[in-house]
């Protein structure tokens, strides 16, 4: 009797798990339809685009498209300008945003004022940050003004190798908002009982850092990391929107190669070159994940 009670309950639990799954499928399944027709099937259909030589009728052509892209100087260009910027941009944004966080974890009477000023980026639409940075930045601008008033010459920033650091501003002035706040989450998760001891043995505040708040604050680094550098690679509408389609060399990007390409209707590089995009994106995430998982089995 009692291995049959054990039966009949198993078999029970396996019809419960099959309704839970099914339940599941039905809350998961109008993200995964959006998905797949909005971008998984797009993205099959343009890697197979990038091994043909047209997308009606096309033949297989192997990676001649792949190599067509590699060969053009504007797309090492763009692929340069875009590291450059991934490599500049990130490490200061995860310095500064990382130091905001501690302060505001501390008990200052303007704590929510500045957190509000650092949140406010993350809700003003883009046309507007455009046209405040235009505003700033241009040859009338208020940033030339106050240069003149100082006896200095004016400058066409967007024009100069001065654009790289333009748009590094522009992105740590958009994105700053939402690391603090995933910093901040961080660092108040850490219990405060840790700290407490620490002082009792005599640790000072390096050493409390170093061996507490930085090993606990480890996991979000690695996701606020990940977040950056896949922003970083979404910077086009910033720059498009304050250089055009043609900007200064040294803020021509991925996508402005893209975008050029698909005005002339070229499919095939297109998606080549988006392929080629995808890929270096996967391979930083994978680094990324691959090093987080070795730190949880190494803290385990």
């Amino acid at each position: 009797m009692t291995g049959k009670r054990e039966g009949i309950k198993g078999i029970r639990g396996i019809r419960l798990l099959r309704k839970e799954w099914m339940v599941a499928v039905l809350f998961l399944a109008p993200s995964l339809i959006g998905f797949s027709v909005f971008y998984l099937i797009p993205f099959a259909t343009g890697l197979l685009y990038s091994f043909q030589d047209s997308t009606i009728d096309g033949t297989f052509i192997g990676l001649d498209n792949y190599q067509a892209v590699l060969s053009r100087g504007s797309f090492r260009k763009a692929a340069a300008n875009t590291l450059l910027f991934t490599g500049v941009s990130v490490p200061l944004l995860i310095a500064l945003s990382l130091c905001f966080a501690h302060l505001l974890n501390r008990r200052l009477f303007i704590r929510n004022w500045l957190q509000t000023a650092f949140v406010l980026p993350l809700v003003v639409p883009v046309a507007s940050i455009v046209m405040m940075w235009q505003i700033l930045f241009d040859w009338n601008g208020t940033l030339n003004v106050w240069l003149q008033h100082l006896h200095m010459g004016r400058m066409d920033w967007m024009k100069s190798e001065w654009s790289m650091v333009v748009l590094v501003v522009v992105y740590i002035w958009k994105n700053i908002g939402y690391n603090i706040i995933l910093f901040l989450a961080g660092l108040q998760s850490i219990p405060k009982d840790y700290y407490e001891t620490a002082e009792i043995e005599g640790a000072n505040g390096l050493h409390k850092w170093v061996h507490i708040t930085w090993v606990y604050l480890t996991p979000t680094m690695f996701f606020v990391v990940l977040m950056s550098i896949i922003n970083s690679f979404k910077v086009f509408r910033e720059t498009y929107l304050i250089a055009g389609d043609y900007p200064h060399d040294r803020i021509y990007m991925l996508q402005h190669y893209m975008n050029n390409i698909f005005m002339s209707l070229d499919v095939q590089k297109l998606t080549a070159a988006a392929t080629l995009m995808v890929a270096g994106i996967l391979l930083f995430v994978s680094v990324m994940l691959m090093m987080e998982r070795r730190f949880r089995s190494f803290m385990e």
